[in-house]
């Protein structure tokens, strides 16, 4: 136990220490979040949050097996190869969530390489290999081992990501399941797992120093994805070791990691009824649903951090209790989630977006406005001058807020202009954002950004269309400076 507690010390200081650094790499490295239509925050955000979590759950790890302890030496022998495959396949899964919130990578892409991952995990021999189910008992899956280990690690990275939407909210949920997980573990006297666990939640609590709202850096799907892979590969390290049906040994993990894939599972029945594809991106996830009902950030990752302890509740008891005991925890966890589908109004709202397309307001106001908002930007003389007629714009539509900036502008710098609805009031509010990019005659970058009050979180093509006008009007103005300047020396104009 000393060193696990050593482990968990060792973990959470490298993550707190390491985390300021990488987010001035990623600032300069121009691995940020800017603010769209499904983000909740209204500013730029640093990620790679997760290259911290990485380094902080291995350094204690490596520490151990390089001064060879006992614990260490006595572990390699039992269960090298599990532990090479889990750590193999978590790096992969960590350089795959770097190159995509640097540059970017596709869906097929990046399931491609978690699928890689997981073959890895397997080649090591963290698989399903069999099912204890009702009546029919222990099952062997046989060849069918292999897609069931790689659907089960996908699944739940893919779960943690997509979760990843509030301030603290991927990183505390993982946090009760890494609690969940030791705790079986200390039962079930596996030390590996133990020392597993307590290294990331050290982790991860060293990093939600900076990412508990309002987060200064985001762990990004370097962090997530690697965090669903560790979560994933340790239930199976349980059964692996332990040689134990693997069903014993995933249904605690799963029941821990019931409100991710519960947001999932519910996110993907949302999209079919409302007739687009399941793996479509929407703001539509249960922290989304919470928001618009009227809490505050903060408020609504603090409830489902509650939901999370209901989860983790609910699967210790299945560990523990008896026959009747598992009936009555199964009970409460079917109340619990009809109880948030229908506080949530789920799938009503869902059927409702279906069934009434109407045109929203803004777009109404924007067929209005904008043409005279254009013909005036057209008619500024200077960029100064378009700064008052975009606050006008913003305030007969009722946006929420409205940002001029040169692209290469950071946090604080003189050069941006913003203006702010009294409405915000200088609080932080769920805003959908339209931004734009472009140049002036001397081939300098800006960045135009409007923050719509949206209740569904997008703007309607037909108002992205509109807004590009707007920006498209001030293009032109930021470039008549320079054609006033040089018309003005060749005698052909005189600027009043």
């Amino acid at each position: 136990m000393y060193s696990i507690a050593i482990a968990f010390v060792t973990a959470l200081v490298v993550t707190a220490a390491l985390t300021p650094l990488v987010r001035h790499f990623a600032l300069a490295a121009g691995a940020v979040d800017e603010p769209t239509a499904r983000r909740v925050h209204t500013r730029r955000v640093p990620r790679l949050g997760g290259v911290a979590i990485v380094i902080g759950f291995m350094a204690p790890l490596a520490a151990l097996f390089l001064l060879r302890t006992g614990f260490a030496r006595v572990e390699l022998a039992r269960h090298g190869s599990l532990l090479a495959g889990l750590l193999a396949g978590a790096v992969v899964m960590a350089v795959l969530g770097f190159v995509d919130d640097v540059s970017g990578v596709g869906a097929k892409r990046k399931l491609l390489v978690q699928s890689i991952a997981a073959c890895i995990a397997y080649a090591g021999g963290l698989r399903i290999g069999s099912l204890a189910l009702p009546v029919l008992g222990e099952v062997s899956l046989g060849w069918l081992s292999l897609p069931a280990t790689v659907l089960w690690i996908a699944a739940v990275s893919n779960a943690l990501n997509l979760i990843d939407g509030l301030d603290g909210l991927a990183g505390g949920v993982a946090f009760f399941a890494c609690v969940t997980n030791f705790v079986v573990a200390v039962m079930s006297h596996n030390l590996m797992i133990c020392l597993f666990s307590v290294a990331l939640a050290g982790a991860i609590l060293g990093f939600l120093i900076y990412n508990f709202n309002p987060a200064t850096i985001f762990m990004g799907d370097s962090g997530s994805l690697f965090l669903g892979y560790v979560l994933a590969t340790m239930s199976l390290l349980g059964s692996s070791s332990q040689k134990s049906p693997t069903a014993i040994a995933i249904l605690v993990p799963l029941l821990a990691l019931g409100l991710p894939l519960m947001d999932m599972l519910l996110a993907m029945m949302r999209r079919f009824l409302e007739r687009r594809s399941i793996f479509s991106a929407d703001r539509g996830h249960l922290h989304h649903r919470l928001l618009d009902l009227g809490l505050t950030h903060r408020r609504a990752v603090l409830v489902l951090y509650a939901l999370s302890m209901v989860f983790t509740a609910i699967a210790l008891v299945v560990h523990l209790g008896r026959s009747w005991q598992i009936g009555l925890a199964l009970l409460v966890l079917t109340a619990t989630l009809v109880s948030v589908v229908r506080f949530t109004r789920y799938f009503t709202s869902a059927i409702a977006r279906r069934e009434s397309r109407q045109r929203d307001v803004l777009t109404e106001s924007l067929r209005k406005l904008v043409p005279i908002a254009i013909a005036r930007i057209h008619d500024a003389r200077a960029p100064e001058d378009v700064r008052p007629l975009l606050q006008e714009l913003a305030e007969d539509v009722d946006l929420l807020a409205v940002e001029l900036r040169p692209a290469d502008a950071k946090e604080g710098d003189p050069r941006r202009w913003r203006w702010e609805s009294p409405k915000v009031g200088g609080r932080e509010r769920e805003a959908a954002t339209a931004q734009f990019s472009f140049k002036d005659e001397n081939d300098s970058g800006y960045e135009l950004t409007f923050f719509v009050d949206s209740a569904d979180g997008g703007v309607s093509p037909q108002a992205e269309i509109l807004l590009q006008l707007v920006c498209d009007a001030t293009a032109y103005a930021f470039g008549r400076r320079e054609r006033l300047r040089k018309s003005s020396r060749s005698g052909h104009l005189r600027p009043v």
